[in-house]
């Protein structure tokens, strides 16, 4: 197979460790930067050219769109499945993953469960929106925000009304969640790849930070799921449609509570903390939907190969 990795860093863990997975498995890796994709549309003919060529022969890619480049990025993909090349993670699926508050709108609506959630356009009515979480502290979130950034622990909800009201100002939009005492400074994050729970760990935050993100100096360890857990992991990746995705929960006394669907996961963290092959599970599901399209299109030019006169079959 021929399968293209969308990144802008070729020399990123996550890159390297899909190209070398890729080769391993016999198949040929092209790390393409999808910012310097140029889109042709025309009726009938959608064609992508890279570095001054067509972008042609590739059967399945995967997508590691950075949440700065969401827009291009996944043009960049609907260009791709417009083309009839299978990708390990659909345009749409990224979308609904990158807007927290559609995205949360759905994990809701499938019965995933989460902190309790609230949003608003700008309202004066900021006390009462710190109570419809269960008051302070909360955690004020940007909706835009990724690896921590934009998140804000308010302890007090005089402190949690003051950075509201500055995020208004600002006309930034926020939501505003319930802060889970229990977790401390801790979540677990499972590794969803084609409907299975590939890989887990738990990252802790460092002393004194309340966000666990690896990227805020937090550390990761390999961790067992519970039932539930898994389920929740599970079923937060199926609502959102991604075939590839990190799910970050919170262990809280009324189960696990998920708080983001990340669908270009690191592998770096996971890869580590697990000592899974990680990138080798998502080469063999990106390769795997590959061959089920041409084994498709085999069959399909078999049927049209056979002659028009053909006598019909016995009863």
């Amino acid at each position: 197979m021929k399968l293209a990795i969308l990144s802008r860093e070729p020399k990123l863990y996550s890159t390297t460790r899909l190209v070398e997975a890729a080769e391993q498995r016999g198949h040929e890796a092209l790390v393409v930067d999808h910012l310097h994709c140029n889109l042709v549309l025309e009726k009938g003919k959608p064609d992508i050219i890279y570095q001054g060529h067509r972008l042609t022969g590739v059967d399945a890619i995967i997508p590691r769109i950075g949440a700065s480049v969401t827009f291009y990025g996944c043009a960049v993909v609907r260009q791709f499945e417009m083309m009839k090349v299978r990708t390990a993670v659909e345009s749409q699926a990224i979308v609904r993953s990158r807007d927290k508050l559609r995205s949360m709108q759905i994990l809701a609506r499938a019965g995933v469960g989460m902190p309790k959630t609230a949003f608003t356009n700008y309202s004066d009515e900021v006390a009462e929106m710190i109570e419809q979480v269960g008051g302070a502290p909360v955690i004020i979130k940007l909706l835009e925000g990724t690896q921590g950034l934009g998140v804000v622990l308010a302890e007090s909800a005089k402190a949690a009304q003051s950075v509201i009201e500055a995020f208004h100002n600002l006309k930034a939009r926020i939501i505003v969640q319930e802060f889970i005492a229990e977790s401390k400074g801790a979540d677990l994050r499972a590794f969803v790849v084609n409907g299975e729970v590939v890989g887990a760990m738990k990252r802790q935050g460092k002393e004194g930070e309340f966000r666990s993100n690896l990227h805020r100096g937090g550390t990761g360890v390999l961790v067992k799921l519970t039932r539930a857990e898994k389920a929740a992991a599970l079923l937060a990746a199926k609502s959102l449609g991604l075939g590839i995705a990190g799910v970050d929960m919170l262990q809280s006394k009324r189960g696990p509570l998920v708080l983001e669907v990340n669908s270009s996961p690191g592998l770096e963290g996971i890869e580590k903390a697990t000592g899974l092959d990680i990138a080798g599970k998502i080469i063999e599901y990106t390769a795997e939907i590959a061959q089920k399209k041409k084994s498709k299109a085999k069959s399909k030019a078999a049927l049209a190969a056979l002659p028009d006169n053909q006598p019909d079959l016995p009863r």
